[in-house]
C-alpha cells in the first residue's frame, strides 16, 4: 500500500483557501481518528490556519457530517465556509442541474420545462448588478465543490417535488468570472399552476445558500471580500461541531 493510501486529503475552499495559502493538505492517518482530528491536523499542516471559526460545515466523502465522524485511509474531507448561493451535469427525464464556466442562456433550460402539459412556467435569473452596500462592484467570482454542489442541488429539487406537484425543472450555476449584467443561476419550474412553480422557484433559492457549497467572491473598487465571509474567523477557538 502506498503512503497516499494511508492518508486523507482535506481541501479548503473559497476564504479558507486563501487564508490557508494551499487547496488541500494531506493528513497521515491515526487509529479512531474523527473528522475534528483531521481538520485540527489539517490547521497545522497547512502554510497558514485557516481559522475556519463557527460558521464552517464539514463534508465527509461529499455528504455533511458532524465532526465526531470516524474517518478511514483514502476519504476526502471538505472544509465549508458559508455558501452564497453558486463542471458537469445532472440529466434526469425531468430534470437538468449542471455547473459551467460558460455564458448561461436561459432559453434551452426555459424551453426544457416548457411541456403541454403545465400551465405555468416560472424563470429566475441571478444577474450580477453594478453596486453592493455602497460599493461599485467591478464583476463576482464564483467556486464550486464538485459534485458535490450538483448532488445537494439534486437533493434540494426532490424536496421541492416532495412539497409541490411539478412538471420539469432545470437548474444551471456559473462558475469563474461573471461580469456585471450577466447571469450567475438559472432557476426554471414548470407546474400546473402558477403558485407551487413560484413558491417552488423561491424555495430552491433559499435552499442553495443553505446546504450548497457554491461560494462568490465580489471584487469591487479597492478590494475584494467573499459574500458571506466566516464570522469570527480571526479567533483561534477550533469550529465547534456542526449542527447539520
Amino acid at each position: 500500500m502506498t503512503i497516499n493510501d494511508q492518508q486523507i486529503t482535506v481541501l479548503f475552499f473559497a476564504v479558507l483557501h486563501e487564508r490557508a495559502g494551499t487547496r488541500n493538505v494531506s493528513i497521515d492517518v491515526i487509529a479512531d481518528m474523527t473528522v475534528d482530528d483531521v481538520v485540527l491536523a489539517a490547521r497545522n499542516a497547512a502554510p497558514k490556519d485557516p481559522k475556519p471559526g463557527n460558521s464552517v460545515m464539514l463534508a465527509l466523502n461529499g455528504e455533511y457530517v458532524r465532526g465526531n465522524a470516524s474517518v478511514k485511509a483514502g476519504d476526502e474531507i471538505a472544509l465549508i465556509p458559508p455558501v452564497s448561493g453558486g463542471s458537469g451535469d445532472i440529466k434526469t427525464e425531468t430534470d437538468w442541474v449542471f455547473i459551467t464556466l460558460e455564458l448561461l442562456d436561459a432559453a434551452p433550460l426555459t424551453e426544457f420545462v416548457t411541456t403541454g402539459v403545465d400551465g405555468a412556467v416560472v424563470t429566475f435569473l441571478g444577474n450580477t448588478r453594478d453596486h453592493n452596500q455602497g460599493r461599485i462592484v467591478d464583476y463576482l467570482d464564483y467556486e464550486a465543490y464538485q459534485p458535490m454542489a450538483e448532488n445537494k442541488m439534486a437533493e434540494i429539487i426532490k424536496e421541492m417535488r416532495c412539497k409541490w406537484d411539478l412538471g420539469k425543472i432545470a437548474i444551471a450555476h456559473r462558475t469563474g468570472q461573471v461580469d456585471i449584467g450577466e447571469t450567475s443561476m438559472v432557476v426554471a419550474v414548470g407546474s400546473a399552476h402558477r403558485r407551487p412553480a413560484f413558491e417552488s422557484a423561491l424555495y430552491f433559492i433559499d435552499r442553495l445558500k443553505e446546504i450548497v457549497p457554491i461560494w462568490k467572491k465580489e471584487i469591487f473598487e479597492g478590494g475584494e471580500v467573499w459574500i458571506g465571509e466566516t464570522p469570527g474567523a480571526n479567533n483561534e477557538t477550533p469550529p465547534p461541531t456542526p449542527t447539520r
